[in-house]
């Protein structure tokens, strides 16, 4: 009922003065921040993207007004509130720490000084550590590290672009930066200052034939920054790209497998 009144008013934004509409969106919001839906969800092995929600995370910017929000002796301006109640919810919410109202918490989160936007999706015992930014419909999974300064981008436009994915299990080292819709698989290690986007070369490096993959970290891979050399008008230049250079090895305590795997491979993390 909701996804076709939300995606009639994203035809007609008349339909924005109606009472029926302004219900629907609200309510999809309300059920974004407490899980009950989801920007996107995995369907077996793939992940499918619900358009209409982001339909009505945009549609709320339009019938939200901007008002003043004070937290003595901080003060903001905007559309959106942030998420309270931390303690009903189970996450642990350290000083400084913001998320947006229509962005869920599992139980078991951790929020150091962070920001996680509208949309995104936290999974339970995720650690979103200082100053790491969990952009706008970003899903990340369970038991995620994401280090000090770890960039996931927001992808709200256009609604049926694929969000940035974070699987179960992965850790994200300090400094790295992934966007443009770029899945990391179940597991996965990434080392610091890595730069992923849609473009970007994911080179498995680890047999004798180099094999290349864009936009998809497989699972277990562990991955550290490289570069490749690119010819422009110019002349020949080195251009950022990613290395895989192992596999995380399968445990059951895959704490104890992270931390063989950092040591194995010498991971700047």
């Amino acid at each position: 009922m909701e996804k076709q009144i939300i995606e009639n008013a994203w035809k007609d934004r008349t339909l924005l003065n109606d009472d029926k509409t302004i219900l629907a969106i609200n309510d999809t919001i309300d059920n974004l921040d407490k899980g009950i839906v989801r920007v996107a969800q995995k369907n077996g092995d793939s992940w499918q993207v619900n358009q209409w929600v982001k339909q009505a995370i945009l549609l709320y910017f339009s019938i939200s007004n901007m008002k003043t929000m004070e937290l003595s002796p901080f003060e903001f301006y905007d559309k959106i509130p942030l998420k309270h109640n931390f303690s009903a919810l189970g996450v642990r919410a350290v000083p400084m720490a913001s998320a947006r109202y229509g962005s869920f918490l599992a139980k078991g989160v951790v929020l150091m000084p962070s920001y996680v936007n509208i949309g995104a999706f936290v999974d339970s015992e995720t650690m979103v550590d200082t100053w790491a930014t969990v952009g706008s419909c970003a899903q990340i999974g369970k038991r995620v590290h994401l280090s000090g300064g770890v960039g996931i981008g927001g992808v709200l436009e256009p609604v049926m672009a694929n969000p940035v994915i974070i699987e179960d299990d992965c850790f994200i080292g300090s400094r790295s930066i992934i966007v443009e819709g770029v899945k990391v698989g179940k597991g996965a290690v990434i080392g610091a200052n890595c730069t992923i986007t849609s473009s970007s070369k994911i080179i498995d490096v680890t047999q004798s034939i180099p094999k290349e993959y864009k936009g998809e970290i497989p699972e277990n891979s562990v991955v550290i920054p490289g570069s490749v050399k690119k010819q422009f008008p110019a002349g020949e230049y080195n251009v950022n790209c990613v290395l895989i250079i192992g596999k995380r090895k399968e445990s059951t305590n895959m704490k104890t497998s992270l931390n063989d795997t950092l040591r194995e491979f010498n991971i700047s993390i």
